[in-house]
């Protein structure tokens, strides 16, 4: 199957997806990029499952991005045909996900492969682990988020430097930019990530995806604005059972019990 998804055995709540193409640097063709839309879809749609970990297959490479031979060609022609077909990885570097996604970036996360582990909310890496958008090196320019969230993400002149230069940075100077949270041993990696997620997914799933919601949001609102949006998340979270329910189980000293509605 061109791309797994995989309960975490010790969380169910938890879900692994990894892209499995590695004897092509895990990038996407047609195929494949179907096939993690429909695997992302379908963890954002299953309540039971909170918080994702995404990775590649192998230990080189965690994904070139688009497949230039396939994607890349069939995508260009449609354009210079005039038409304006959507242009994303996975369906979710362009649109809002309710849920956390982790990057357990196992190699070189490049062009799109970079795109879709700045589109999830935290990154992993292993010390082998490149960033890169190399996508002026084509005579094309990142057209999945990447002039967007890498700004963001990383001083700006280092993220100008990366996108008009088209050159990557080390597993080193990711961490030491905070492009990614951790560097971690290639064979701890998928389980720090999942160790994460398990972290994630025992607290209130609903007070996770309002407060994630409000960074994102927040990052585009002046002050004022952000502060009352804020609030009004907070009121809402304030009516839920399960603002009840965490601090009873407190008081009570045992598991909470979220309902997650």
């Amino acid at each position: 199957m061109p791309i797994r998804v995989e309960d975490d055995p010790d969380d169910d709540r938890v879900v692994v997806i990894t892209i499995d193409r590695p004897e092509a640097r895990n990038a996407l063709d047609p195929e494949h990029q179907r096939d993690l839309g429909a695997a992302v879809a379908a963890f954002e749609a299953d309540d039971r499952r909170l918080v994702g970990v995404l990775t590649g297959a192998g230990d080189t490479t965690f994904s070139a991005g688009a497949d230039l031979k396939r994607l890349i060609p069939a995508y260009r022609e449609a354009v210079r045909a005039g038409e304006d077909p959507e242009w994303n990885f996975g369906g979710f570097t362009a649109t809002q996900r309710r849920k956390p996604l982790i990057a357990a970036v196992n190699g070189h996360a490049l062009a799109g492969g970079l795109e879709m582990a700045l589109a999830c909310d935290i990154r992993l890496c292993s010390p082998n682990a490149t960033f890169g958008l190399a996508e002026t090196k084509w005579a094309i320019i990142p057209g999945a988020g990447g002039t967007v969230r890498l700004p963001r993400a990383v001083p700006l002149g280092l993220a100008m430097e990366m996108i008009l230069s088209g050159e990557p940075i080390d597993a080193a100077e990711a961490y030491r930019t905070g492009l990614v949270n951790r560097v971690v041993e290639p064979a701890d990696l998928v389980p720090a990530a999942c160790a994460l997620a398990r972290s994630i997914a025992a607290k209130g799933p609903l007070a996770v995806r309002a407060a994630r919601a409000r960074v994102l949001d927040g990052l585009g609102l002046d002050h004022e604005t952000a502060m009352a949006r804020e609030h009004e998340a907070f009121l809402a979270v304030m009516r839920t059972d399960d603002a009840v329910e965490g601090p009873a189980a407190f008081a009570e000293k045992r598991p909470p019990r979220y309902r997650g509605a």
